[in-house]
């Protein structure tokens, strides 16, 4: 993926923006505030929107819509990005997406209802995921979610603590071009990208020759 920092910048500062804007008002409260840290929506819609994905999809848990939606979806307007979100109930449709018309973003997000084990098979490439642990079937999600391997992002978050293969790192660790960092961020997000050999290739460097021209009077 080529890195674009004028979408990432783009991208951020409306993050930002919405988070000064709406920290307290409660008919556009999603509810899980506290579970992402503001400053964690911002630095994840940056990284979508600066790498272009051509296709993002979320994974939520039972609590449904999330601040990482928020993020993802400002990401994908910007970037006329593709993103979906998976949802388990469906009478929550019309509600998230009311909450998602308080933010001006119901027309970047596709709100699919379904089992996200079976739902996510339909999408081939994905270049930009977002997984909640909270889901029961996470692990079974680490292994048959189909990633762009030229280059992509997948976003865990909620992470079990002291559990091995737990993670989607853990899952994929050992391949090439696959590199993975967890941070403290509400109860423990990781971040892994993969393809870093496709995208980060060594580029020959040219250099100038100058004459310099030196006049005495």
């Amino acid at each position: 993926m080529k890195w674009s920092p004028q979408d990432a910048m783009q991208a951020y500062l409306h993050t930002l923006q919405l988070c000064k804007t709406h920290s307290n008002d409660e008919d556009c409260s999603l509810g899980t505030r506290n579970i992402i840290q503001p400053q964690c929506m911002e630095f994840i819609s940056a990284l979508a929107a600066g790498n272009k994905a051509k296709l993002m999809v979320q994974v939520t848990s039972h609590q449904g819509i999330n601040p990482l939606t928020i993020a993802l979806a400002v990401a994908a307007k910007h970037t006329k990005t593709r993103f979906v979100c998976i949802l388990h109930q469906l009478q929550d449709i019309e509600n998230y997406g009311a909450q998602l018309s308080c933010y001006e973003l119901e027309d970047a997000v596709e709100l699919v209802y379904g089992n996200p084990c079976e739902v996510i098979m339909e999408f081939k490439n994905i270049d930009f995921a977002a997984i909640d642990c909270k889901f029961e079937g996470f692990l079974r999600l680490f292994e048959i979610i189909d990633v762009n391997l030229r280059g992509s992002v997948v976003v865990v978050s909620n992470i079990p603590e002291m559990r091995i293969g737990a993670s989607f790192g853990e899952v994929i660790k050992g391949r090439t071009g696959v590199e993975c960092v967890t941070r403290s961020i509400g109860e423990g997000m990781e971040l892994t990208r993969i393809g870093l050999m496709n995208c980060c290739k060594p580029q020959k460097k040219r250099f100038k020759r100058f004459h310099v021209i030196t006049f005495e009077d």
